[in-house]
């Protein structure tokens, strides 16, 4: 494969060291200011993803700044947001557990930032599609300009939309993902939404939703009903001292995922005897 070059508007992931990290949008004649120095992005434009900038006046500053192509994991660390984010890691939970790949219809309510809006829409490119919905404008705003910056806008939607009243108008969906405080009032709507052997993904800071969540979809016929959290930690290597970091998120959150179900009753194992069926020990060998 040739190298990727970096052209005006795209979003690069800039390293100055292991703390100070950023997303920025490359834009013709402008710059970037940190406390290290200035980075002009017309010095960028045409270098390829993976090399390196001196900060400018290279005199007083020149220093040393990374530059990558953002991964999905870059967008949810370090985009712009008010809101919790959903951590790399749970978002590759939701990815693997709901099968959603590229070309995917998926309705999400809560977009939040859209840290996970993004990371969804960037898997279910080139032919899927993320309708997501909140009904914050803050987070609206927020959400449809993260969109923009990661070049996603072709694939994902973003829209005031309340899931809980609206009727959104979605049939034959592969996913349902919820990040929003009462998830369990949503089920019964959503599985109208979701094609047969669709995937249903809440993520719930407290496991009081996960109850009332989990016996909302029992009540709705949903099958394959599991709810998981994750830990992560990260290891410090040195020569003679690789041990585990102190510090670690220990929780994020608990996730949520079931898949929608045609139920039938079974006519045969479920048939009830038309009279009572008695076994009867008499001479047969018991043990005391």
């Amino acid at each position: 494969m040739t190298e990727e070059i970096i052209k005006e508007n795209d979003l690069i992931y800039l390293i100055l060291d292991d703390r100070r990290k950023w997303l920025v949008k490359v834009e013709s004649g402008g710059e970037f200011h940190t406390h290290k120095g200035i980075i002009k992005f017309d010095d960028l434009i045409g270098k390829s993803f993976g090399s390196v900038i001196f900060s400018r006046p290279y005199e007083t500053q020149g220093y040393k700044f990374y530059i990558f192509k953002p991964l999905p994991s870059d967008y949810v660390t370090y985009m712009s947001r008010k809101t919790q984010i959903i951590y790399p890691e749970d978002a590759g939970l939701i990815l693997i557990y709901t099968g959603i790949g590229p070309g995917s219809k998926v309705v999400e309510a809560g977009c939040g930032s859209g840290a996970l809006t993004c990371i969804l829409g960037n898997y279910v490119r080139p032919e899927g599609h993320i309708f997501s919905y909140d009904i914050r404008e803050k987070s609206l705003k927020r959400a449809q300009r993260n969109v923009i910056n990661a070049n996603l806008q072709d694939f994902v939607s973003i829209q005031f939309g309340d899931i809980l009243n609206d009727d959104l108008g979605h049939t034959n969906v592969d996913s349902v993902v919820l990040d929003m405080p009462q998830p369990w009032k949503a089920v019964e709507k959503i599985k109208s939404y979701l094609k047969l052997s669709g995937t249903f993904v809440s993520f719930s800071p407290a496991i009081e939703q996960v109850k009332k969540t989990t016996f909302a979809l029992q009540e709705n016929g949903f099958y394959e009903i599991n709810t998981y959290e994750l830990s992560k930690r990260k290891f410090q290597v040195k020569e003679n001292a690789t041990h585990p970091e102190v510090r670690m998120i220990g929780h994020t959150g608990y996730m949520t995922f079931a898949r929608k179900i045609q139920d039938v009753r079974n006519p045969y194992r479920e048939k009830k005897p038309k009279r009572d069926e008695f076994v009867e020990l008499n001479g047969m060998p018991l043990r005391g």
